[in-house]
């Protein structure tokens, strides 16, 4: 008889966003889900954030911000992930996908290529090598996710492959991927794109982190060249406080051939505070300076240039619950933001809370 396990849970780094509710000879299946409620005070009338929002991006209703099934099979040499899914962040992120590929969350199997060493090579849809936060919001220090993480890739599609030290101190990835955030490729596209990653863990309080994406999400006919660097430290610093700091920087032609490019950059620090068990507060700040539109596109006379900072609190119910608050400011250059009647302003204040179940 299989054994089931059952979890919930909210806003902790976690080493697997799914615990295992059935295992047979290597094949677990788990789930997860994750419900939410944001209070925009900008109240937009069509309930929704703005656009460079993709994650809890609905506004004054109760709404599912991911759902996923997931079977994963893993043992000496073959391993492989399935998960299917639906909410908000599935119909937000995965938009210019055709329908039959909208609920794939991932979808990958994985060789291991050395008898002597962690060599593995994974090709399917993946979760992305870029960044600090997940689109599984257990892995993430607070509620929402940082403007970064918003507007650099979630997931990708391509082979991987990636060696592990001894020590497990060092990971290194090579990757070739069909594009910025694709399952399929632009029509019209077949340039492959390609990113490293490296990782550096030293010991269990310090972790570094730099990965690049370097590509065209254009069709060859229009190709422009993006170069992207994402690079980002975390650090235990005491037994209760830990402090997360992130920069990424891309470039982008401005036309096909061109020795002129586009340029935005992105630096976020998020500072997370443990005074008891049960209690974790976090504190964001973040901006976001893309003056030419490459990502986000404000058609303002600055640009896309804004802060952000945001308070989020976890209160651990008890060993399987916990339960997220987070108040959360942006403050633009320009006014972007709109508003109920119709008119825009430079700022947008949200309180969001959420809750997750893993089973």
């Amino acid at each position: 008889m299989k054994k089931f396990k059952i979890m919930i849970a909210t806003g902790f780094l976690v080493a697997s966003y799914l615990p295992t509710i059935a295992q047979d000879k290597g094949l677990t299946f788990g789930a997860y889900l994750e419900t939410y409620y944001n209070y925009d005070f900008s109240n937009p009338d069509n309930h929704q954030r703005p656009g460079f929002i993709y994650s809890h991006n609905r506004h004054n209703e109760f709404s599912l911000n991911l759902g996923l099934l997931k079977a994963s099979y893993q043992d000496e040499t073959l391993r492989g992930n399935f998960s299917l899914m639906t909410g908000s962040y599935a119909d937000a992120n995965l938009v210019a996908e055709p329908t039959v590929l909208k609920h794939i969350f991932e979808a990958n199997v994985g060789v291991k290529l050395s008898k002597t060493s962690d060599l593995w090579l994974d090709v399917g849809v993946l979760p992305s090598h870029i960044g600090f936060e997940s689109a599984i919001g257990i892995l993430n220090p607070t509620l929402t996710r940082s403007i970064s993480a918003e507007n650099s890739p979630y997931f990708e599609t391509g082979a991987k492959l990636t060696w592990k030290s001894d020590d497990a101190k060092w990971l290194l990835s090579g990757l070739i991927l069909n594009g910025w955030q694709r399952i399929q490729r632009v029509e019209g596209n077949n340039t492959p794109a390609f990113g490293h990653q490296v990782t550096f863990t030293p010991n269990d309080r310090i972790s570094l982190n730099s990965s690049s994406f370097v590509g065209n999400d254009f069709p060859d006919s229009l190709r422009r060249m993006r170069y992207f660097h994402n690079l980002y430290g975390i650090f235990k610093l005491s037994e209760k406080l830990s402090l997360t700091t992130g920069f990424d920087i891309g470039f982008q032609q401005k036309i096909k051939g061109s020795n002129d490019y586009d340029t935005w950059y992105t630096p976020t620090v998020i500072l997370a505070l443990s005074p008891s068990e049960k209690v974790t507060v976090a504190l964001r700040a973040e901006y976001y300076a893309d003056k030419n539109g490459v990502i986000i596109n404000s058609q303002t006379a600055n640009g896309f240039k804004t802060f952000g900072f945001s308070a989020n609190v976890d209160l651990k119910i008890n060993k399987l619950a916990t339960w997220r608050l987070e108040a959360r400011n942006l403050t633009s250059k320009d006014p972007i933001f709109t508003h109920e009647n119709g008119g825009a302003n430079d700022s947008n204040f949200v309180v969001a809370t959420s809750l997750a179940i893993s089973f």
